[in-house]
């Protein structure tokens, strides 16, 4: 028995060791402040077009807008430096951070979703989501790079008594993919309403895309989503052009601040003339042929409403499979 237990001690010694070994020079216990940090280093890296600056996993797993590719390959070799504008979120409890910024790429400003992962002190997933210029659909690169300064209601710390869980948090933005997929206006559970607040507004690509002014020479009967609020859009079920919403993610939770950070892919294209839910026909001119947006979307949710969205989503190609895995349908 004692030499059992001997050997027992030395296995334990060993074990002990190489995890020591494995820990990487991010602290165990990363902070929102010690995040944040993580992505200024990923970014002054990501310029210098050298990886080896940065606390990877040997393993590290890396994409450019869904595609596998080995770190340092991509856009890895064609930044040019960063932009003027960065949004970054935290998950320290799960070892997130996530960014939405701008970049320089051929002499242009790029918008760039980036998520990163960390492990025992190092970077395990690196999950970036580009939208360059001429990617189609609504999009104002030039004004989030002037920069885009974010409204301070981001960066509000939430009282703990006032929190909603992580699983609260999901719930509600999951709805908001639920009831676009649906588009029938009846709301949530069929209750005729929807998780928004009465002042909540979308930035897509740089560009709004609710609470839009509407001209004053706009014909009385045209129908624009854009000069909707959110709430609006959705109970008209103005979307119906989407027709699948699958491979939902929700990796990044800010529960202090009551922010989620999703990933999704939106299938459209094959349906581009309805009905919307008042009766009235109506055609999206253009949306006639397959595809995808291959969707990052952040979401600042308060009193159970969300209350801000924002987005980073290039087209890609229809019915796009996620190497992230995910959830699907709804």
């Amino acid at each position: 028995m004692r030499i059992g237990f001997r050997a027992f001690l030395s296995s334990l010694v060993l074990t002990s060791a190489a995890v020591q070994a494995g820990v990487g020079p991010i602290p165990l216990d990363c902070n929102r402040a010690c995040l944040e940090d993580v992505v200024k280093q990923y970014l002054a890296a990501l310029v210098a077009h050298d990886p080896s600056k940065l606390p990877l996993s040997r393993d590290v797993r890396y994409t450019e807008n869904n595609q596998l590719l080995e770190i340092g390959d991509g856009f890895w070799k064609t930044a040019q430096g960063r932009g003027n504008y960065l949004h970054v979120f935290a998950d320290p409890e799960f070892g997130q951070v996530a960014a939405m910024g701008t970049m320089r790429e051929a002499g242009e400003p790029l918008l760039l979703s980036l998520r990163l992962r960390i492990e025992l002190g190092r970077i395990t997933e690196v999950e970036s989501v580009f939208f360059r210029p001429g990617g189609g659909g609504p999009n104002n690169i030039a004004d989030m790079d002037k920069p885009y300064v974010p409204e301070a209601i981001w960066f509000k710390s939430i009282p703990p008594q006032q929190r909603l869980s992580r699983q609260q948090l999901i719930a509600i933005a999951d709805a908001y993919f639920t009831g676009l997929q649906r588009n029938d206006g009846k709301g949530v559970g069929n209750t005729g309403t929807y998780p928004f607040s009465n002042d909540c507004h979308r930035i897509e690509n740089g560009s709004a895309t609710t609470n839009v002014p509407r001209p004053a020479d706009a014909p009385a009967d045209a129908v624009n989503g854009f000069w909707m609020d959110c709430m609006g859009q959705f109970k008209l079920g103005y979307y119906f052009v989407v027709q699948n919403i699958h491979s939902r993610r929700f990796p990044l939770v800010d529960e202090e601040r009551g922010i989620v950070f999703a990933h999704a892919i939106l299938d459209q294209g094959t349906v581009n003339k309805g009905v919307l839910s008042d009766g009235r026909p109506f055609e999206f001119r253009g949306f006639n042929r397959p595809s995808s947006i291959l969707v990052t979307e952040a979401f600042l949710i308060e009193d159970g409403k969300i209350r801000r969205v924002e987005m980073v989503g290039p087209s890609a190609v229809y019915h796009m499979n996620s190497p992230w895995g995910g959830l699907s349908g709804d």
